[in-house]
């Protein structure tokens, strides 16, 4: 079995949950209702079903090589890749003065998880360069903004982000490489990055290589590192390619997952180029300045890996529905058939894989949220409104990215738990989503520095503002259930208010204690934004199942609202009862996990 984007999941998140038609009410986004979704979702769908989806397991065995500074793609990329950008699908959420359709990132975030379903590999090389296109487009000059970014969007050209060296992982303060200005306005860059995803490659004609740098008269630490583009080859001022640029790839890495996604180390200034020892680079925005518009890309590609861990947990999900069904193993515990049957037959099985169906919906409900807030906030006409969703916002993408990351290692690590013995041999499949998944947890700012920007920037700032607010949401939908009358509510009801008020208890913890006691707070921070998590999801799954009641009493899709309803109940019964647990081990554990002296480990 293949991949089958889940169409009418994503397209309820979108018109019940998101509130697709109230964001095509908001100026720019007035052909982008429900309809737009539906035609947009659907042809999206073929060709990440069509073309991308088979090319997954064997770009894993056969991932493309370096040869000579020169990366050759796994097979079959290249022409995907003419099929996707020849489709409009890397500039469907750009603007459309720059060749984009300009659609909302609401309608993006379902193409996003397809794109990432059907072929994550694959998916990186746009992911990065949406990254590219909105650091320039907010911190670019006119003039590159006109260069660059048309043909990133049609897919002539690539993007990427260079930030991490040798000796600087999460810790950008430690950033080496140097810019040199020039008496024409450019700059000499040298150095080295590495962890470069599609650095180099043969899908496009030019890559526009972002990249972090320090010029003489920059000050030690984060304030003194400046952005400069630098791209493969330069670019003449009519926007034709000139003189190959003095930045090279000296190796790929060989990993564990994501393999056909080449990761590259890049080496500038190596004097291998037709312009002299040191790459051209040209600055973006003001100097010192490069960590802040860096952490633009950074912030899209964060919400975007959130939406990685959707898309592996989906595909993982439905590879182990699909041999559940197939699989002949052992009578039923209930005696309910004779002899051996399909192991979906068994309870056991059936947990797995509920827990699956409902981790991955329940962080897709999240997703297509946190997604409609960004267009409200970024395109509402009231100031206020903008400024309430931007919060909002800003307060879902560590969860979006921390929780969907995690949960998507633990439904692909069920993924191959389904397939017993069979799981753990590669060429059923599913261990490459358990593989491709760790990566998730890590780049773009581990689950850590998510935890920690949850902790300092969203909930200490503020004194737990933000975190009550959606808390005080929470209870609205509370109140909605506590009207309903059927099972599924009644049980939901009881886990959302214990798990809301779990939440609330430890963001007065944090609230209270970041600054007293910081080691207290911090050694609970990944726990803190699992709970989180855990609950904005939960929360987004009682919304769903008072909608699809009501849409089942109305006699509307019976099978699906049903389907919905029960995944709601057993996410109530399963996930969100984890959070009182949560609770008490980040506001009454945290001396435990200090307490070892280190020379004891």
């Amino acid at each position: 079995m293949t991949y089958r984007a889940p169409l009418k999941d994503m397209l309820f998140g979108m018109k019940e949950l998101a509130g697709i038609d109230q964001v095509a009410q908001l100026p720019g986004f007035e052909e982008a209702g429900y309809e737009t979704a539906q035609a947009v979702l659907e042809e999206c769908a073929k060709l990440n079903e069509g073309v991308l989806a088979p090319l997954n397991w064997e770009g894993d065995k056969n991932p493309g090589a370096w040869k000579d500074g020169v990366v050759t793609t796994a097979p079959g990329f290249k022409d995907a890749f003419s099929q996707f950008t020849a489709g409009g699908w890397q500039g469907l959420q750009h603007p459309a003065e720059y060749g984009g359709q300009g659609l909302p990132k609401t309608i993006g975030a379902a193409c996003t998880e397809m794109v990432n379903s059907a072929n994550m590999s694959f998916a990186l090389c746009p992911l990065l360069t949406d990254g590219a296109i909105e650091a320039l487009l907010t911190a670019g000059s006119d003039e590159q903004k006109a260069l660059y970014i048309p043909k990133m969007i049609e897919g002539t050209w690539t993007g990427t982000m260079n930030l991490t060296e040798p000796q600087a992982g999460s810790d950008l303060a430690l950033v080496r490489t140097k810019a040199v200005p020039q008496d024409d306005g450019s700059f000499r860059i040298s150095g080295q990055k590495i962890f470069i995803t599609y650095g180099e490659h043969d899908l496009s004609e030019n890559i526009v290589h972002l990249v972090l740098a320090r010029t003489p008269s920059a000050p030690e630490g984060v304030k003194g590192i400046s952005l400069f583009i630098v791209p493969k080859f330069l670019v003449n001022a009519d926007g034709s390619l000139g003189k190959r640029n003095d930045v090279y790839c000296a190796s790929i890495e060989h990993k564990l997952g994501i393999k056909a996604s080449p990761t590259a180390v890049l080496v500038y200034g190596d004097d291998k180029g037709e312009v002299g020892p040191g790459a051209i680079g040209y600055l973006i925005g003001e100097e010192n300045r490069g960590l802040e518009y860096m952490f633009i890309m950074m912030n899209a590609a964060r919400f975007g890996v959130g939406v990685q861990g959707i898309a592996v947990a989906e595909r993982a999900y439905q590879k182990a529905v699909q041999y559940a069904r197939d699989r002949v193993q052992s009578r039923p515990v209930d005696g309910s058939l004779p002899g051996s049957a399909p192991i979906i037959h068994h309870p056991d099985v059936q947990r797995m894989l509920m827990t699956m169906r409902a981790y991955t919906e329940g962080c897709r409900a999240m997703a297509v949220v946190a997604a409609a807030a960004y267009d409200a906030a970024h395109h509402h006409p009231d100031a206020e409104v903008r400024k309430q969703n931007q919060a909002f916002y800003e307060f879902m993408v560590p969860l979006v990215k921390g929780y969907s990351t995690e949960m998507s290692l633990e439904v692909a690590s069920l993924g191959v738990q389904v397939h017993g013995g069979m799981g753990f041999i590669e060429e059923t499949g599913a261990a490459q989503y358990l593989r491709d998944a760790k990566i998730l947890t890590i780049y773009e700012g581990t689950t850590a520095i998510q935890a920690n920007d949850l902790v300092g920037r969203k909930t200490a700032r503020d004194g737990g503002a933000q975190a009550r607010a959606v808390a005080a949401q929470i209870e609205v939908t509370e109140g909605e259930l506590a009207k309903r009358d059927s099972v599924a509510a009644r049980s939901l009801l009881k886990r959302l208010r214990e798990a809301r008020q779990a939440f609330t208890e430890v963001v007065d913890f944090v609230a209270q204690n970041t600054k007293a006691k910081p080691n207290a707070v911090f050694a609970g921070s990944v726990p803190y934004l699992m709970l989180a998590g855990n609950v904005v999801a939960g929360w987004q799954m009682a919304r769903a199942l008072l909608v699809a009641e009501d849409k089942l009493a109305a006699g509307e899709d019976a099978e699906f609202m049903a389907a919905k309803i029960a995944t709601a109940r057993f996410y109530g019964d399963h996930i969100l009862s984890k959070v009182r647990g949560l609770r008490d081990a980040i506001v009454e554990g945290a001396d435990s996990v200090t307490a070892m002296p280190l020379e004891s480990f």
